[in-house]
């Protein structure tokens, strides 16, 4: 998302040789012509039709999403790469649905001030059949980070054990020399301050929520957190017994009730002095707790390389299949499928058109390549963090992971938006391949969003896998300078993760195909190349490729290929 004038500063910006177009073969341009916006269509309109119920994970609809996909699949001419020889990785997880039983109370003195449903969305962190807070001490703690490397602590050793810790939703950004200034780092994502509340001991975590921190609406949280949540058994992670965003409204409220101010605290929190704030407010809250196993998948299909031995390394695609499911509390007669067109049934069906354009070409790749639709996205990259556990190569076989969330759908683009760009090597190549469509590459618009930290390719760059992950380009040729950005600023105000988000008349593939083809170039000049790609000397996902690296069993040719 960028203005007209940025795209253009950046175009002159670039050096020629920086904007050198790739090449592609005849055969690799033909191939890739099967990406259509026919196909596109089609997927979408049935993964978002109304019979599949929104996808939720572990339904009816989900299980019929992975059923068509593993289906299509197979049409294609892709092997299963599942498990028991199937398409299907199947896993399990624990569902706890919470509902309130008495409200939010905070209590100072003989002041009260009770915090309704839509003040704050409270929910289980554990599997508990009742979560409850009687008197527990409310605690401002700023970011709630600790980074040695950046010599911060934001809890300086206080006890806060059994306390109700509110947090803000983000990291630093004042100093570009902290915590990569308004550029996201994981210490601001919520699943990271939620451990760090239970690694405290204390009984909740109250996450304030913003528009600008969290980089969406809060009715995105009223859909997106309200209904059941999923987790992976047996994980390890720390788990805080009651977790919960807070309006920043509510928030307000509450800090006036203690006699606090809340932007002079915020203000505060942005030292490396900064202590944890005792609001002298204690709070009140039941809720129980249902809680369910249940069934889902990854869907995984596989096209082998053509080289005897780079065929056991793998270019790998990811998009998620899942969505939010059915509306609990939608009234008699109203929409309550959340459809899911956009988010995530077009990324599908994205993946699903490249892998017919590499099925359609003459020769496959020396390395193989990996198509993975992936689950239970919308509830914390749980398909994704299963499948990074459970690879059907080892991670330093895996060249790179090309993650498709959502499609372009307001037309062609003079730009490309890739989230993460500087992050490694990769970088050359999609510049390279926009500039043979008359396209420039401009970096992640919105840095204090943490785009890359929330969808699934970070699961896989945690395992050191190089990741290529692209927002849509806002500079849509025909349109005027800023329409583009307006149009997504709509869909994320009116249709990211509500009912409307539907598959409607008016979307424009011509984007999207340019996207699909470049997503499908880049993968097939990755599963080509003589060497793999490299994060950046320093960045974060470095070590850990080396380690990565260094634990896969070296190459070797067939016995049938050795000379």
């Amino acid at each position: 998302m960028k203005t007209s004038t940025l795209a253009l500063l950046m175009t002159a910006a670039l050096p020629a040789a920086a904007q050198a177009p790739a090449r592609v073969s005849a055969a690799e341009k033909a191939a890739a012509e099967r990406i259509r916006a026919e196909g596109l269509r089609a997927d979408i309109r049935f993964l978002a039709s109304d019979a599949l119920e929104g996808r939720g994970p572990g339904s009816r609809g989900d299980e019929l999403a992975r059923l068509y996909i593993a289906a299509r699949m197979e049409a294609l001419g892709l092997a299963p790469a599942g498990a028991d020889s199937s398409f299907f990785q199947p896993f399990e997880l624990v569902g706890v649905r919470s509902r309130q039983t008495s409200p939010t109370v905070a209590t100072k003195g003989a002041e009260t001030l009770e915090l309704g449903g839509h003040d704050a969305i409270l929910f289980a962190g554990n599997e508990a059949p009742e979560s409850r807070l009687s008197g527990a001490e409310v605690v401002f703690v700023g970011y709630g980070i600790t980074a040695p490397e950046f010599a911060w602590d934001d809890f300086k050793g206080a006890d806060l054990k059994g306390k109700v810790l509110v947090f803000l939703n983000n990291d630093p950004e004042d100093d570009p020399k902290l915590f990569a200034g308004r550029t996201r780092l994981y210490y601001g994502r919520y699943d990271y301050k939620f451990e760090q509340a239970a690694l405290q001991g204390a009984a909740a975590a109250f996450l304030i929520h913003t528009e600008a921190s969290a980089g969406y609406g809060w009715q995105v949280v009223e859909t997106g957190w309200a209904g059941e949540k999923f987790r992976l058994p047996g994980s390890t992670r720390p788990r805080v017994p009651i977790k919960a965003w807070i309006s920043e409204g509510a928030t307000q409220r509450l800090f006036s009730l203690a006699g606090q101010n809340l932007a002079a605290l915020v203000a505060a929190a942005q030292k490396r002095d900064f202590k944890p704030v005792p609001l002298g407010v204690t709070l009140d809250a039941a809720i129980r707790n249902e809680v369910r196993r249940q069934q889902t998948a990854n869907v995984i299909g596989k096209l082998a390389g053509s080289d005897p031995r780079l065929s056991a390394e793998a270019v790998l695609y990811t998009a998620h299949h899942d969505h939010l499911g059915i509306a609990s509390n939608a009234k008699p007669g109203e929409d309550a499928i959340y459809n899911g067109a956009h988010d995530n049934a077009s990324g599908v069906a994205q993946m699903l058109a490249v892998a017919e354009a590499m099925k359609a070409l003459p020769v496959a790749p020396k390395r193989s390549v990996l198509f993975a639709a992936v689950g239970v996205e919308e509830q914390g990259l749980l398909g994704s963090e299963y499948l990074a556990a459970h690879l059907p190569v080892p991670a330093g076989r895996l060249a790179a992971n090309i993650n498709i969330d959502g499609i372009q759908i307001f037309g062609r683009t003079r730009d490309l938006t890739m989230v993460g760009l500087g992050k490694s090597n990769l970088d050359d190549r999609i510049k390279a391949l926009a500039a043979m469509q008359g396209r420039v590459v401009v970096p992640d618009q919105f840095p204090e969003k943490g785009f890359f930290y929330r969808s699934d390719q970070f699961n896989l760059a945690r395992l050191g896998v190089p990741a290529a992950y692209f927002d849509n380009g806002t500079e849509v040729i025909g349109r005027p300078a800023g329409w583009g950005k307006e149009r997504m600023a709509e869909y994320e105000e009116k249709h990211y993760h509500q009912v409307s988000d539907e598959l409607r008349l008016e979307w424009n593939f011509d984007g999207a195909l340019e996207d699909g083809r470049l997503c499908f170039y880049l993968g097939v000049q990755v599963a080509n190349a003589l060497r793999m790609p490299a994060w950046k000397p320093g960045d974060e996902f470095e070590a850990a490729r080396k380690k990565a690296l260094a634990d896969a069993p070296p190459l070797t040719a067939p016995a049938a290929a050795r000379p």
